[in-house]
């Protein structure tokens, strides 16, 4: 039986897992929205997996989490790594590009940039603030327009003259755009302007003050928009690599760390038939007023977590 390795970054807007075999390969995959709901989106994406992997040829013997969501889903797993986006992002980019230098992340409600030197991250910064310049402010701008968002690169790369739009705040970029169509610019232009303005919007904010090397990789669900790759090309005016798989780097990273660990589990993809809920209190013992989450499969408590001190502590 071949050893395989489960990833999972799940995140607010969408949750990406991959499995890989001993020598890194991704093997399965999935990507689908997590809609508000991190462990009904955990089943799905384990259904996913399942109908592509050879039960009768591998066995997964080590899970990691990544995301917003990745502690939770980490228990539910019970994973043996758990780890913050920024190192899994580094760790997957590394794997298939050894060399690079500044990896630019925009998700569906967050972005990010990592720089790296000798393999090693030596910076970072995250803007999760504001919707602008995201996955998801794209999307309704896509809607807002009549179009689907997977087609923006095809219209922004047709465009002769980009219009400028405001993308600094989502409420006047949406504005700007209504003005724009009403004085009669082309949905080439406008589209090529939003594209714009996302990568001007990114660099003003997340990028600031940070030194960009080449080689540079972009990931994230944005990346599969080619007007947006071709923005950040003419603006940092160096070439921008995207990889098929960019939007999965979080989950290939997150596996991988997971097969380093050494520490080896019994996974069993009939997790997805018990019954996850959990509640959350706040604890009134001491004055940190901890938020406790307790998580309970088929109503038995599994692990609770939250707690500063040792009054929030739950017996499990």
């Amino acid at each position: 039986m071949k050893k395989a390795y489960l990833g999972v970054d799940i995140g607010s807007i969408s949750t990406k897992a991959v499995i890989i075999d001993a020598q890194k390969q991704i093997i399965a995959s999935t990507y689908i929205w997590t809609e508000g709901s991190p462990i009904k989106a955990l089943k799905q994406v384990l259904s996913n997996l399942k109908k592509q992997i050879n039960l009768n040829e591998y066995k997964i013997v080590g899970v990691g989490t990544t995301g917003s969501a990745r502690k939770l889903i980490g228990t539910i797993l019970k994973a043996n790594v758990v780890k913050n986006e920024i190192t899994a992002h580094a760790i997957g980019t590394l794997s298939i590009y050894p060399d690079v230098r500044t990896i630019f992340e925009i998700g569906g409600q967050d972005s990010k940039i990592i720089l790296i030197n000798n393999k090693v991250v030596v910076d970072y910064a995250m803007n999760t603030l504001c919707a602008a310049g995201t996955g998801s402010f794209l999307s309704s701008q896509a809607k807002r327009l009549g179009i689907e968002v997977e087609d923006f690169g095809y219209y922004a790369l047709k465009s002769k003259n980009p219009t400028n739009i405001a993308a600094r705040c989502t409420v006047f970029a949406e504005s700007d755009l209504v003005h724009k169509a009403q004085v009669g610019y082309s949905k080439e232009d406008i589209i090529a302007g939003l594209c714009k303005a996302v990568v001007t919007n990114y660099l003003n904010n997340v990028g600031k003050g940070k030194k960009i090397i080449s080689p540079v990789v972009f990931q994230g669900g944005v990346s599969k928009n080619k007007g947006v790759v071709k923005a950040f090309e003419n603006a940092i005016g160096e070439k921008v690599l995207v990889d098929e798989n960019s939007h999965l780097m979080g989950a290939l990273g997150v596996a991988i760390l997971a097969q380093a660990s050494k520490k080896e589990i019994n996974f069993d993809f009939n997790i997805a038939d018990i019954s996850f809920t959990t509640k959350g209190f706040e604890c009134k013992k001491c004055s940190n007023n901890c938020e406790i989450i307790c998580v309970y499969a088929d109503k038995s408590l599994i692990d609770a977590f939250g707690n500063r001190c040792e009054n929030g502590k739950m017996k499990v």
